[in-house]
């Protein structure tokens, strides 16, 4: 069984300031632009790095064509920034209960524990290793930002560098409707988690919803893990 874990949200709650600092650094260096000016407000709420990057690019006028011509600079320059800024500790985001869960789960024979995040990956290692959380996803398979700007391609990502795991073998552990979206786009089951901004009447189309770590373990062993 592959569990693919979302980041911002499930696993850590509130860690992202530094990344956004990061992202904005990143576009004002690649692009000369500068997200203070940006008309409308881009929800980051379950979208990749690149997906983020280019709905705050396109609000400020660059073109699609220059969008993607600089997306590997601006993904190396955001990564950078990141690992300059990132707080040496943010084992205070850690969502409560999830190192007990993630360290039963390790004892689980056939349980395989992988990520599914928007995060450029670079970003979503350091995160999880600042956070205390790195020894259980050290090496682990996952579908980042960094492979795709399309987060519904994420999960087969992840399968595959798993060891192409089957689909009926795969959840996705997130808490946001398109954790749902990309589970149900590439035929694998979600349990979904109100640990971030969004509550359980939000979430009704995941195959379960938890409110927290101790109520995921009892949904997760429901659906045989």
């Amino acid at each position: 069984m592959l569990l693919l874990f979302d980041i911002d949200g499930t696993l850590l709650d509130s860690a992202t300031d530094a990344h956004r600092v990061a992202m904005n650094a990143a576009i004002k260096e690649v692009h000369g632009m500068d997200p203070a000016g940006l008309r409308a407000k881009v929800d980051p709420a379950g979208r990749t790095d690149g997906e983020i990057a280019r709905l705050i690019l396109l609000d400020l006028g660059a073109s699609a064509i220059r969008i993607d011509e600089t997306a590997d600079a601006l993904r190396e320059a955001c990564c950078r920034v990141y690992a300059q800024i990132c707080p040496s500790d943010l084992s205070a985001h850690v969502v409560p209960g999830m190192p007990s869960l993630l360290a039963w789960l390790s004892t689980r024979d056939g349980v395989m524990l992988g990520l599914v995040t928007g995060n450029f990956e670079p970003v979503a290692r350091l995160k999880l290793a600042r956070a205390g959380l790195g020894r259980w996803f050290r090496g682990a398979p996952g579908g980042f930002g960094s492979d795709s700007e399309d987060r519904a391609a994420l999960p087969a990502i992840a399968r595959r560098r798993a060891g192409h795991v089957a689909p009926g073998e795969t959840i996705v552990i997130g808490d946001t409707p398109r954790d749902i979206a990309c589970a149900r786009a590439d035929g694998v089951r979600c349990v979904a988690v109100t640990t971030g901004w969004f509550g359980a009447d939000e979430l009704t189309s995941a195959d379960a919803v938890a409110s927290d770590a101790a109520e995921l373990r009892v949904k997760l062993e429901e659906l045989g893990v």
